[in-house]
């Protein structure tokens, strides 16, 4: 506690130092140059921050190393498969620790082979993301005095996948449909989906379980009614003659909710002994610890920030998958933004400038405006009939089968019967070509170092190797950063000026 609160002092004490003794080198305007200035952060707070973000990273570790979570021996392709009687026992023990009934049976244990043998990869990265999502869960869970096994619901909802969109609609980690997302106040437009946001749709998840349970006083009912609605759980209810457990009412329920709360019981499973099938986590982009949040003021497109920031757009799109359109609009009140901790004094620091670099002109605005009228106007929705093929329907509409899969994301030729592919049909259009990007200068605040900006899949080792340095030599010259997890983006010390 002593050592903290000097740290402190020192931080004050030298931010003053600096203030009363330095030239200001805060940027009031944009200089009418193709170069825009960014201001620093302030180094001490900036350290002061690594130094938090590090400490709660270390509390709950990430861990993809298999020579350490390895807790069988096993070769790199094993897939273990266990008997009835260990699932049964394993699932006991969990058993005892919840308020939901985990039972064994053909149901769970189908489900169990799904995410342990067929869908492992899908598992490996689930087991990612929780690092991303899981803590936000259970402290939302906690606030409502809800079972903290709830978290698991969200793997089968979405996979945890903030963007995932069922045929039906329903959208989000914890696949709200529109009706019942008004009910809990996440609202949406042409430029965000609040039940997209991992902490709005959270919280609503939260008061829907709360009310769910305030109804059937059964944790297994309230999973069956947040997946077919209560309506559905009602008519069970009554077809069965007032039987009140789940498994008495499984024969009367929808036949996707008979599946439900088995493939929940098997999730339950599955995260707590995904080692014991040679199952690892894949890591993921960001996790819990190593994101934080802004309120943005003004108009504003994730393009603008990730260029004067400095932020890799793919992870700034994985950070806040609410914006639709990646595109922060004007709003009565500010509107979050998340951005990688690093980043969050470097945008406090240049506010302003953020929001008017490479603004557009009213001549682009304009272009943008007529662009998006003609793909809207020139787009058609296509549902897959039996018999057709992608071949098929590009000769229908005069595109190739390489444009049908990048509209609609598609990683092979395989369509199913009813499923949507969005068209689009004008073989006029031309896309409008993107604006000229002005030049970056960092004004760094200590002139005498060289830096390196890591790049998506840099390790500890890459850099220093490519910089002629030893990974010790590196981690003194950075000794204030975590080196757990490197994120696009970041800069690092490999050097003094020259």
């Amino acid at each position: 506690m002593k050592q903290l609160i000097t740290i402190i002092f020192s931080a004050f004490f030298i931010t003053g130092f600096a203030e009363n003794n330095a030239t200001d080198t805060s940027v009031v305007s944009i200089p009418e140059i193709d170069s825009i200035v960014i201001s620093p952060d302030d180094p001490v707070l900036l350290a002061l921050d690594n130094m938090m973000s590090a400490a709660f990273f270390n509390s709950t570790p990430l861990i993809t190393d298999t020579n350490l979570l390895d807790v069988g021996g096993y070769c790199a392709d094993s897939v273990p498969v266990y008997s009835d009687e260990y699932y049964a026992a394993k699932l006991a023990t969990l058993d005892a620790q919840t308020p939901f009934n985990l039972d064994y049976n053909k149901n769970v244990k189908g489900f169990i082979k799904l995410y342990t043998v067929r869908r492992r990869e899908l598992t490996s990265r689930i087991l990612g993301l929780s690092h991303m999502y899981f803590p936000m869960f259970e402290e939302q869970l906690a606030k409502y005095d809800l079972p903290l096994e709830f978290k698991y619901l969200a793997i089968v909802e979405s996979a945890l996948k903030p963007t995932a969109k069922s045929r039906a609609g329903a959208t989000g980690l914890w696949q709200f449909m529109y009706r019942t997302g008004k009910m809990y106040h996440l609202n949406s437009d042409s430029y965000h989906d609040d039940r997209r946001d991992p902490y709005l749709a959270t919280e609503a998840a939260c008061q829907y379980f709360e009310l769910l349970y305030s109804m059937y006083g059964n944790w297994e009912l309230v999973l069956a009614a947040y997946n077919c609605g209560p309506g559905n759980v009602n008519k069970a209810i009554r077809r069965s003659g007032g039987k009140k457990d789940y498994w008495e009412l499984w024969p009367y329920l929808p036949r996707e909710t008979r599946g439900y709360v088995p493939a929940f019981i098997a999730v339950n499973y599955v995260m707590n002994n995904a080692a014991e099938h040679n199952l690892y986590p894949i890591e993921p982009q960001t996790t819990f610890f190593e994101y934080d949040t802004v309120y943005v003021k003004e108009e504003v497109s994730f393009e603008q920030i990730s260029e004067a920031l400095e932020i890799d757009m793919e992870l700034l799109t994985f950070l806040n998958p609410r914006y639709t359109r990646m595109y922060i609009p004007l709003s009565d009140k500010p509107n979050v933004l998340y951005l990688p901790q690093n980043k969050v004094g470097l945008f406090l620091e240049n506010e302003q400038v953020v929001y008017s670099y490479n603004e557009p002109t009213p001549e682009e605005l304009a272009a943008k405006e007529e662009e998006e009228r003609i793909i809207r106007e020139t787009t058609e929705i296509h549902t897959v009939k039996n018999g057709e093929y992608l071949g098929l329907i590009a000769e229908r509409y005069h595109v190739r089968v390489s444009d049908i899969k990048a509209w609609n994301n598609l990683r092979s030729n395989n369509l199913k019967i009813g499923q949507k592919l969005t068209i689009y049909t004008n073989k006029n259009y031309v896309a409008q070509p993107k604006k000229v990007v002005k030049k970056i200068t960092t004004a760094s605040s200590n002139t005498g170092a060289k830096y390196y900006t890591i790049k998506k899949g840099d390790t500890l080792w890459d850099v220093a190797n490519a910089k002629g340095l030893s990974v010790n030599e590196l981690q003194k010259l950075n000794s204030t950063l975590n080196f757990k997890r490197l994120q696009p983006g970041m800069k690092i010390v490999v050097g003094a000026g020259s």
